[in-house]
């Protein structure tokens, strides 16, 4: 927006902090080059607009606001003279993305030295050649640095979460090879106890009814009721007196394999009626190795089962294969993420999860996201020490979703509360965090989607609070050039 055009003086301009160094012949180049304009209360320029100009304040108040979700949040109001603000770093030229990286308003008629872009540029490279160099490299360096610092904390928290990750997946993968084993040893018996089924002195028909009772007790196996102990114990019991009654030796080996697979004394008393007296001995044996055989196969379908649904959550969590920014589920986001953290949060956590069944989906880039919950969950699970409560929660707040990460450790002193986010700065002992967590977590949620990233804490009480839109098209794809901060522009 365009201000009422005024008379330059370089003698005004002069007195001015920011150019009392200038000789008059700079001066003068400033205003013939540049302008002064007066701005009625209103916005001066908004955030993202192309980087036109320099702004200084002559006279008057400036307000700086950053968007913040749907809202602008102001985060500067000054009426200092000499405070500036806009085309800041137009002497990097185009190797940076030149846009207002915050917007600017006045609530009183005030008085801008405003200076074109090109300008400004061109004035810092002849002026200031020296001065211009180490701002390109401190630049370009911290930008390097951070960058840095940031995969290196991703890469930890990849080897955490890969530790993890081959914690959970050796359990599942060691139960099935075990499993497989010992169902190789049941099949060998089977094929034994078979034959010595079939030279003895059996009908066709007793044959006939075994096999029949075999395929009824693998069925059984299959709806196999949970026991607790007592019942169990109960139950073991009955059926080993049942055998030994009926003569057979090994009574006290079969009645547990049978208790596990769902079998009473009915279902004995059943198989004794189909086969006869005189059979039961053998049929027992028969239907032991075949409960086996079933509870052996059933484990091994359970363990493989548990080894595919690390992998989805593994591909979940990295969002393989998927669309960089996408509707999602943040409550399936979590899930992985937890399932992923699981070595992490151990057994002395207990997870509890409230999760709002009508959120709807949340447009965003799902695998940044999984990061955010990632740094969220290892700081709270740090700070319990190992053991507590936490809590993760989903709620839908007005045209945004929350996303609430909640644990039961000592809390945040509130004199560190606000310092939390700022780069570098750690809670946690020296060499246990680089203080990059939060921040990244706050730039994803807050540069990248826009959201707001949010802490309360108390005593036994620690809330992390992420709220994202709900609604919101995919973003310009192009590098946004993370500019100074806006205490640092005015």
């Amino acid at each position: 927006m365009s201000g009422q055009p005024m008379p330059c003086s370089p003698g005004e301009i002069g007195t001015l902090f920011l150019f009392d160094r200038l000789t008059p012949g700079q001066l003068g180049r400033l205003c013939a080059e540049g302008r002064v304009e007066l701005f009625e209360p209103g916005p001066v320029y908004a955030e993202g607009e192309p980087a036109t100009c320099f702004y200084v304040l002559i006279e008057g108040t400036v307000v700086l606001s950053r968007r913040v979700g749907a809202e602008d949040m102001e985060v500067t109001r000054t009426a200092q003279r000499g405070v500036y603000a806009g085309a800041m770093q137009a002497y990097l030229g185009d190797r940076v993305r030149q846009v207002y990286n915050n917007s600017m308003r006045v609530t009183e008629p005030s008085r801008f030295f405003v200076l074109p872009a090109e300008t400004f540029a061109a004035v810092m490279h002849e002026w200031f050649p020296m001065a211009t160099h180490l701002l390109e490299g401190l630049f370009f360096g911290s930008k390097s640095a951070q960058a840095l610092v940031a995969r290196r904390e991703r890469l930890l928290a990849l080897g955490s979460l890969s530790a993890g990750l081959t914690h959970e997946l050796n359990n599942p993968a060691s139960a099935a090879v075990r499993a497989t084993s010992a169902l190789r040893e049941r099949v060998a018996k089977m094929r034994h106890k078979l034959a010595l089924i079939a030279e003895g002195p059996l009908s066709r028909e007793t044959l006939a009814r075994l096999v029949e009772v075999q395929e009824r007790t693998a069925e059984r196996v299959a709806k196999a009721p949970s026991l607790g102990p007592l019942e169990a114990a109960d139950r073991e019991d009955a059926l080993a007196d049942w055998m030994e009654d009926h003569g057979v030796e090994q009574a006290v080996r079969y009645a547990p394999t049978f208790t596990q697979a769902g079998l009473d004394t009915d279902w004995l008393e059943q198989v004794a009626a189909a086969v006869g007296e005189d059979v039961v001995p053998r049929a027992m044996g028969w239907l032991e190795s075949t409960v086996e055989t079933e509870l052996l196969m059933n484990e091994i379908e359970d363990s493989t089962a548990r080894v595919s649904h690390l992998v989805d959550a593994a591909k979940q969590y990295a969002q393989l294969d998927r669309a960089p920014f996408r509707s999602v589920d943040v409550r399936e986001l979590l899930d992985s993420t937890l399932l992923m953290l699981s070595a992490k949060v151990g057994p002395h956590v207990e997870v509890v999860r409230e999760y709002d069944a009508a959120l709807p989906p949340v447009p965003g880039y799902p695998a940044e996201l999984n990061q955010v919950w990632t740094n969220l969950v290892d700081n709270a699970v740090s700070a319990m020490g190992g053991s507590g409560r936490l809590t993760v929660r989903t709620a839908r707040d007005g045209d945004r979703a929350l996303v609430e990460i909640r644990d039961t450790g000592p809390g945040i002193p509130a004199e560190l509360r606000e310092r939390v986010f700022d780069p570098f700065f750690s809670t946690k002992p020296p060499g246990e965090g680089t203080g990059l967590g939060l921040d990244i977590s706050r730039r994803i949620v807050v540069d990248k989607h826009h959201g707001t990233l949010e802490v309360e804490s108390v005593p036994g009480d620690t809330r992390f609070q992420v709220f994202l839109p709900l609604t919101a098209e995919a973003p310009d794809q192009s590098d946004r050039a993370p500019g100074p901060t806006p205490e640092e522009t005015a």
